[in-house]
């Protein structure tokens, strides 16, 4: 991997793993549009000042918008968790391995 490449993904790692990041996006991931409230709800247990901080910044970065109706992903933002899917496959058999082993 290229150095350029590495620092695109460090990028993008860094803006992901802020807390709760990821929660908001695949919270809009059906692609209707959220009130602040609402995204709030369906993230859960996000304050209202650290899902101010994370909307900003997805903002920033292009990931998800504002319109009359509320949040939606961007067509980047619906990119990405289109390449995110396979996680919650990965997830589900990964939290069934889990279960059967306890």
């Amino acid at each position: 991997m290229s150095s350029k490449e590495n620092a695109a993904i460090n990028q993008l790692f860094e803006r992901l793993e802020c807390r709760y990041a990821l929660r908001v996006l695949w919270a809009l991931r059906d692609g209707h549009p959220q009130t602040f409230r609402l995204l709030q709800d369906s993230v859960g247990g996000i304050t209202p000042n650290t899902l101010n901080t994370r909307i900003k910044e997805l903002r920033e970065v292009g990931l998800i918008d504002h319109g009359s109706d509320g949040y939606t992903v961007t067509s980047s933002g619906q990119d990405l968790l289109k390449r995110l899917s396979d996680v919650q496959a990965f997830a589900t058999r990964w939290a069934s391995g889990r279960a059967r082993g306890k």
